[in-house]
């Protein structure tokens, strides 16, 4: 067995595991961090977003041995100190969650817009947003939750 070394959420992690396996897997079976959802396995619906770098991606299609040296930020990496981040914390206010499922990769895909454009149109958040499918439809309420934490008017 092979054992591939990867930084998550700031800390350092051996994993005994074949290069090849998905990211995803790793997350959820090896460790334990399940903000990070299993969807379509198809990297289309956005449940299992990651930030790499800084980058929202699709951690069901991420090779674990195509991340090693990168910087990996899963839900549960975002709030400093106890304290949500801001993006988590519009979500709240926003009710712009229902079920839940989506929510990560959604926050995390927010997040990723506001870091490369901090005041993004409305029309920007609804194009970033678009590899995160929500099945509850409150999508009217994330753009809206994406443009609170942007500091915007919201119309």
């Amino acid at each position: 067995m092979d054992t591939v070394t990867i930084n998550v959420n700031g800390k350092s992690y051996a994993v005994p595991a074949k290069p090849d396996r998905p990211l995803l897997g790793i997350l959820r079976d090896e460790l334990d961090l399940t903000g990070t959802k299993y969807g379509c396995g198809e990297g289309q619906c956005g449940s299992c977003t990651v930030l790499v770098d800084g980058q929202p991606r699709k951690s069901c299609m991420l090779r674990l041995g195509s991340v090693q040296g990168q910087a990996i930020t899963t839900i549960e990496g975002l709030s400093q100190d106890e304290a949500l981040h801001p993006v988590q914390k519009a979500f709240l206010e926003a009710d712009a969650l229902q079920c839940g499922y989506c929510t990560p990769g959604m926050i995390l895909t927010g997040v990723a817009l506001l870091k490369e454009n901090p005041n993004p149109t409305r029309e920007e958040i609804i194009d970033a947003m678009q590899g995160n499918i929500c099945r509850c439809g409150t999508y009217n309420r994330i753009v809206t939750a994406i443009q609170t934490a942007a500091g915007m008017e919201v119309k």
